[in-house]
């Protein structure tokens, strides 16, 4: 305890980690949040920075008054002094440590509740989670979070906590094809972010290409800030829509919302294409004026969120950046119809002039801080209760790190998960009769999020059109054939064994960008891999990780507190 208050470090401050913040601090918890961005709000609530001078930046966003709220209780709280903000604090690692002055019988709380959940699950499922209550460490630990401060993130903080809250979010996912390491190659997210907070577009002639609800934002708001969107290219068929209309009518504001963009799209006279997909990205050489644009580069921590930024009244400008003179860049892209099972009809190709392509394939938890802690991963997602508590005591999860669901949901997760600690630092169970209306509106949008999930999911045969000399892992240069070639001619069935044989996964990313697409390759279902860092770390903070952790926060490098 600091000052004889409880300390709660959340990390994350998108939707689900302001959520938690303010409900456990409005409870007498120390709050310390920490992001890696210069302003809160994550990927969903990210707005122009204060010198591009926007007059409107609510034009941007919706559900801004919800945004204002959220800002204001931050703000009350860190001039309070029950909130530490530090942002651009990138956090590498959580380390539990010794034990806290936890409450007597807490402990057993814990393994009951786990155990519980365990009768409530198949044999195999009670027979885990026995065994892991019976490993269960002997009393609450604490936790030192490490991170790293400044413009080339080489300084080291440390900041201890009782309790942990894990708010990281997701990251994009892009599955490759010929042509998208093009520069004019941009993932959706990306494209978003560049709007909302640079306001800048990617280039004059759009198209929106890939899977899922994001596309329909970035569109809308791409054309409302002057761009020509050629089309959205979406690989979904509109009948999965149909077949799980139950599920996604109970949600019928995201229905209205849905039609808004529709009717957006309608008005800018951009032509919807379902059922199609994008088979290659053409490059031609770019002379003068005809280069500029952003280059493209992976996907990863782009997080952009599946809801809306319509960009009409923002002061929105073309990218400067210039590239060089006859380098190659996007000219064309090659869309064509998909029959029932996937496959590409034939006949259907046809080419489409444009300087960007804004693709993207849905979103994938951010589960390296989770994985690391050893929190149980269910698939792809970290693995919650009721409660949002993980298997490790006093780990809590909330957001798009336990499933890709949206703002509203992980607002609601986030405010259930800082109920719950506040209740749990102070040795008491949470009250579910004060839960229960907001329990109910979680049900209710898991169940909406899992039917879009299930309707935007990659299209059958995708792997197909990945050509031998597709790169697919940027990092380290690894096409489709050498992948290919590790699972036929040397027996490699999984990501692991791939990586080893060809390197794909070794670089820069760890494999975050290129791994859905290896799996797939290699035959194998993805899962969440375990990595022991959550970002690169130099050297020298590695070694002296344990040397100067001086307590909240590391004395050596002062926190940008606001």
């Amino acid at each position: 305890m600091a000052d004889g208050r409880h300390r709660l470090v959340v990390i994350g401050a998108g939707p689900a980690g302001l959520a938690g913040t303010l409900a456990a601090a409005a409870r007498g918890i120390h709050v310390t949040l920490i992001d890696s961005a210069a302003a809160a709000g994550g990927q969903f609530y990210r707005r122009p920075a204060s010198g591009l001078g926007a007059r409107r930046p609510r034009a941007l966003h919706h559900e801004w008054r919800t945004w204002e709220r959220l800002e204001q209780g931050l703000a009350e709280h860190v001039e309070a002094g029950t909130v530490e903000y530090l942002t651009d604090h990138h956090v590498w690692l959580v380390e539990r440590t010794e034990e806290t002055g936890r409450t007597e019988g807490t402990e057993e709380t814990e393994r009951a509740a786990w155990t519980e959940r365990g009768e409530r699950a198949d044999r195999a499922g009670r027979a885990e989670r026995a065994e892991r209550a019976e490993r269960l460490i002997p009393a609450w630990p604490g936790f030192v979070v490490h991170a790293l401060l400044g413009r080339l993130q080489e300084r080291s903080v440390t900041v201890r906590a009782d309790a942990v809250l894990l708010a990281t979010g997701g990251y994009e996912k892009v599955l490759p094809f010929p042509g998208w390491t093009l520069p004019g190659v941009v993932t959706a997210g990306g494209a978003q972010a560049m709007l909302k907070g640079g306001l800048v577009v990617p280039g004059r002639r759009a198209v929106v290409a890939g899977t899922g609800p994001l596309l329909l934002p970035v569109a809308t708001g791409l054309a409302a800030a002057g761009v020509e969107v050629a089309a959205v290219v979406e690989s979904a068929d509109p009948r999965g829509v149909l077949r799980r209309a139950g599920a996604l009518t109970s949600q019928p504001g995201k229905l209205v919302e849905g039609t808004r963009y529709a009717a957006r799209l309608l008005r800018h006279r951009v032509p919807f294409l379902p059922l199609h997909t994008v088979l290659e990205a053409h490059g031609a050489e770019a002379h003068g004026a005809e280069a500029h644009g952003a280059e493209a580069h992976g996907a990863e921590a782009h997080g952009a969120e599946a809801h809306g930024a319509e960009a009409h009244g923002a002061e929105t400008r073309g990218a400067e950046a210039q590239g060089p003179r006859g380098a190659e860049r996007l000219e064309a892209v090659t869309v064509a119809a998909l029959g029932p099972d996937g496959r590409v009809r034939p006949g259907t190709e046809r080419r489409i002039p444009c300087d960007t392509l804004a693709v993207g394939h849905g979103m994938i938890p951010h589960t390296d801080l989770a994985g690391a802690l050893g929190c149980r991963i269910d698939g792809m997602k970290v693995d919650v209760d009721d409660e949002q508590r993980t298997d490790v005591p006093g780990v809590w999860a909330a957001g798009e790190t336990t499933g890709i669901g949206g703002a509203a949901l992980s607002l609601t997760e986030g405010h259930l998960a800082g109920r719950s600690v506040a209740a749990r630092l102070t040795g008491a169970a949470a009250d579910p009769r004060a839960t229960a209306r907001a329990v109910r509106a979680r049900t209710r949008m898991r169940r909406f999020a899992a039917a879009l999930d299930a309707v935007y999911a990659p299209p059958a045969h995708w792997t197909d059109r990945i050509t031998d000399d597709t790169v697919v892992c940027r990092c380290e240069e690894v096409t489709g054939g050498r992948v290919r070639a590790a699972v036929t001619d040397l027996g490699a069935g999984d990501v692991r064994t791939v990586k080893l044989l060809t390197r794909a996964g070794m670089g820069w990313c760890q494999g975050r960008i290129c791994e859905p697409a290896v799996a797939g390759l290699a035959g194998c279902e993805q899962g969440a891999t375990r990595r022991l860092l959550a970002r690169p770390v130099p050297l020298g903070v590695l070694a002296r990780a344990g040397t100067d952790d001086g307590g909240a926060p590391d004395a050596d490098s002062p926190p940008t507190a606001r």
